[in-house]
């Protein structure tokens, strides 16, 4: 029995994918050990979105042969797709595969093991050309590494080519997974006691766009709502454009459906999201906001928000920051722009100073802590619901972690293990900061 160690770099597509991996490794007689510790086999799944993630996969991938140098290494993913010649000449990297073959990934590694080992890396790539389409990566899972809440994988790839993201590039074009395997997957899951699942994507907004035949991501979403043993149904990152008033409406009527949206803004100023090449203004966005407030009850609107991209002055750095005021969100995911070679914001002239980034996203954060402790405050007293996670040891005493549908963090004093079960508590205020108290309901 060999061991097998995996690390996931990057986003939840990834860490579906690995999941599948990981099951896959176990069910053929693998024993999965953690990345740390001496294996025979290293797996790392790799990221791309800029080049400080193509630095962190490369120090991983080296890290490996530093833990047995006479293991075999591979490589998967993103980084592979689009530095396939580095790849193939790093003396660390036995085996790379790039995207749209991850599920051939133990078929390829066990040919290497049967008769190729000690040859030059094994590079196996299908997306080279990004305007030619190529069929869904077909993957299901049964179970995952985290058992409360299950990430499904609805779509891969993405035509929007925003300047400053490479991800077309590693990806390829738009995508979809057929409904009915999504459906299934769904059951399986349902079956083996998930509660919640998570749909994920690359731009999941765009799903059933390549089928041509009405399909799209709100009728799976009703029929996914259909599923029995399935309580919460939550909807990673989505453009503006996709909250259109039919789909809000639509979307309202779902029992299952979790009221906490990810609007993907990266910038609250209509002259910095015209250099981004991004296909809506402010107004579009705040248009899409207040139609989810009217539709939900105290929705948790979180987003995403570059600072600093190239060009940027400190008039539009400041739309930026009126605008985020103007929504009042819960959560923002902040980033200070980051170079990525071969896109075109990385050619631009007017590039920030890393000093200048930083403290704009020190500023923004600011912001982002007042409306965050705001929104939560306003749940205090509320009697909420709450999917338990995992036990968690907090000022000497024992709390059970979980999450309520609009995602915020709960804590509850508990002896018993309440993973994986929904229950109605009543919020008290706060334990520690991000984290609110609980009490029986």
């Amino acid at each position: 029995m060999k061991n097998v160690a995996l690390h996931n770099l990057g986003c939840k597509v990834n860490a579906y994918e690995m999941d599948f991996i990981q099951q896959n490794l176990l069910k053929k007689g693998y024993n999965v050990v953690p990345f740390d510790e001496y294996a025979d086999i290293y797996i790392v799944n790799t990221c791309t979105v800029t080049n400080i993630a193509d630095r962190k996969s490369r120090q991983m991938l080296h890290r490996c042969k530093q833990l047995n140098p006479k293991a075999v290494v591979v490589a998967l993913g993103c980084y592979v797709q689009t530095d396939s010649r580095g790849v193939i000449k790093d003396p660390d990297i036995d085996i790379a595969i790039g995207n749209n073959n991850k599920s051939k990934a133990i078929e390829i590694i066990e040919e290497y093991l049967d008769g190729k080992a000690g040859e030059k890396v094994d590079c196996i790539i299908d997306i080279n050309d990004v305007k030619n389409p190529c069929p869904y990566e077909s993957m299901s899972i049964e179970k995952t590494i985290e058992h409360s809440r299950a990430y499904i994988k609805i779509q891969d790839g993405c035509n929007q080519f925003c300047t400053y993201c490479i991800i077309p590039y590693a990806r390829g074009r738009v995508r979809s997974r057929r409904q009915e395997e999504i459906l299934d997957e769904i059951k399986t899951l349902s079956s083996n006691g998930y509660k919640e699942v998570v749909l994920t994507g690359i731009h999941i907004g765009s799903y059933g766009m390549d089928f041509k035949d009405g399909s799209d991501l709100i009728s799976l979403l009703e029929e996914i709502d259909k599923v029995p043993g399935i309580e919460r149904v939550r909807i990673s990152s989505l453009e503006p454009g996709t909250m259109t008033k039919e789909f809000i409406e639509r979307l309202k009527n779902l029992k299952k459906i979790c009221p906490h949206f990810h609007l993907s803004l990266q910038s609250g100023c209509d002259s910095v999201l015209k250099r981004m090449n991004r296909k809506y203004k402010t107004a579009d966005f705040m248009a899409s906001v207040d139609n989810l407030r009217k539709a939900f009850d105290r929705p948790a609107i979180t987003t995403d928000v570059i600072a600093g991209f190239p060009g940027e002055t400190e008039e539009e750095f400041g739309e930026t920051a009126d605008f985020i005021k103007k929504i009042g969100f819960y959560e923002i995911h902040l980033f200070p722009y980051s170079r990525r070679h071969g896109t075109v914001a990385d050619k631009m002239e007017g590039q920030l100073t890393r000093k200048e980034k930083t403290d704009r996203v020190k500023r923004l954060s600011e912001i982002e802590r007042e409306m965050t402790r705001a929104y939560e405050e306003s749940f205090i007293g509320a009697k909420v619901s709450v999917l338990f996670e995992e036990p968690k040891e907090i000022k000497g005493k024992t709390y059970m972690i979980g999450h309520t549908d609009r995602y915020l963090t709960v804590a509850l004093k508990s002896d018993k293990d309440l993973k994986n079960t929904i229950k109605e508590v009543k919020l008290s205020g706060f334990l520690t900061d991000g984290i609110m108290a609980a009490e029986e309901a």
